[in-house]
């Protein structure tokens, strides 16, 4: 599942393809030869970061039992066992609905609440809950549950932490320049 893709997204990009390439805002494409196409590749995907992660955050979630009558026992279990209402789908719509707009630092930042706020017991518990419902939904029955849950938490987590990374939206060329000067200074 990927974000819609919206000019402040891909303002950015075409920025650094300004810089990086010398490429014109106005240029058309048939303008463009192979290594141009290339060097815009090449370009598009350093900048995708963030982007990519907003679609994995989204994807992670889509594979949770969906908040309908059929999935209520699960996102109640969820509850009870990780202590927080920080991941219940009435708390994360309009951040879910943000992250499919590709403004995903909201929805990031109440994830890693979320998961700062449980003890490593409930997060275990939490583990064994979304890990039960992901072995019954990708009939992983030879997987324990709880390995599973683990996993999409740590996933889960580290992903949130992406899309915050990425979101480093004033790339201050002056700042770049004095970072680079004190790691490399002696």
């Amino acid at each position: 599942m990927l974000p819609e893709v919206r000019p402040h997204v891909s303002g950015p990009l075409a920025d650094q393809l300004q810089h990086q390439l010398g490429l014109a805002s106005d240029l058309e494409a048939r303008h463009l030869d192979v290594e141009r196409v290339a060097g815009i590749a090449v370009v598009a995907a350093a900048h995708s970061g963030g982007y990519a992660a907003i679609g994995h955050l989204l994807g992670l979630l889509a594979a949770l039992p969906a908040p309908t009558g059929a999935g209520e026992r699960f996102w109640l279990q969820l509850w009870r066992s990780s202590g927080t209402a920080y991941l219940l789908p009435a708390n994360m719509k309009a951040e879910v609905l943000q992250s499919m707009a590709g403004e995903g630092t909201a929805l990031a930042r109440q994830i890693l609440s979320a998961v700062d706020e449980m003890t490593p017991p409930q997060r275990v518990a939490a583990g064994e809950a979304i890990g039960q419902a992901l072995a019954e939904s990708d009939h992983l029955p030879d997987l324990k549950t709880q390995v599973i849950g683990e996993l999409w938490l740590r996933d889960l987590e580290l992903t949130a932490w992406h899309v915050l990374h990425a979101d480093r939206r004033a790339d201050d060329p002056a700042g770049r320049k004095a970072f680079l000067e004190a790691w490399t200074s002696a």
